[in-house]
């Protein structure tokens, strides 16, 4: 069986666990150590530091392969089964998507877990920016998706990264606007999912179990 490290509050690895979930990937999952209360939360590992060099999860053991990175991870999940897509099938939608998610993984999520480091070293500039990335992340996401049912041809993992993404948001005082209708209805389509409810769910028990605020939406 295929070995995954993350943490409990891990938004690359709840992308990966998610992911694992829809294409039916029995997986055994190790969190690392985590203290919510800290501004370095993370405990160390001596496994995810051999094989990741930027000591992040999440990382991947399948036999002699080891993998880190949540896209390359989720790249390698969707050779092993292939008959259960997380892109869409057409070269231009599978671009459009793997652009997008990029955007959530190394543009707009960095701002918004900055919102957390703000908490620890107060910074009224460096807030003010975050949160209006936050807001052009959700005007963004409304303007894309449309009146289509997911962001781009079918649930895909550009999906699961976003929704991840604005839930980390919620979590941190920036919760979607009433406003975007449209986003509102995916967002209930894609929680609605039995893998997402499950490794949200999880998240947000942790969260409601640690005395921390869990937004409203979610439950």
């Amino acid at each position: 069986m295929m070995k995954v490290y993350s943490g409990p509050l891990s938004f690359y690895g709840a992308k990966v666990l998610i992911a694992a979930i829809e294409k039916d990937l029995p997986i055994e999952v190790e969190f690392l150590g985590f203290d919510l209360r800290s501004p370095t939360p993370y405990g160390r590992n001596d496994e995810v530091d051999r094989i990741n060099p930027k000591h992040q999860v999440p990382v991947l053991i399948d036999g002699p392969l080891e993998l880190f990175d949540s896209t390359v991870i989720a790249e390698y999940f969707e050779d092993l089964a292939p008959g259960k897509p997380l892109w869409p099938v057409t070269i231009r939608d599978r671009a459009r998507a793997r652009l997008l998610e990029m955007k959530i993984d190394e543009i707009w999520f960095p701002k918004i877990l900055r919102l957390r480091d703000l908490r620890w070293k107060p910074d009224a500039a460096e807030l003010a920016e975050s949160q209006a990335v936050v807001g052009a992340f959700y005007q963004g996401l409304e303007e894309t998706l449309g009146d289509r049912d997911f962001l781009v041809a079918g649930f895909s993992n550009v999906d699961i990264a976003a929704y991840l993404a604005q839930l980390f948001a919620a979590m941190l005082g920036e919760p979607m606007p009433a406003r975007f209708k449209a986003l509102q209805a995916w967002r209930r389509r894609v929680e609605a999912r039995p893998s997402v409810s499950k490794v949200c769910g999880d998240m947000l028990d942790y969260l409601a179990a640690a005395k921390f605020p869990v937004p409203q939406f979610a439950g």
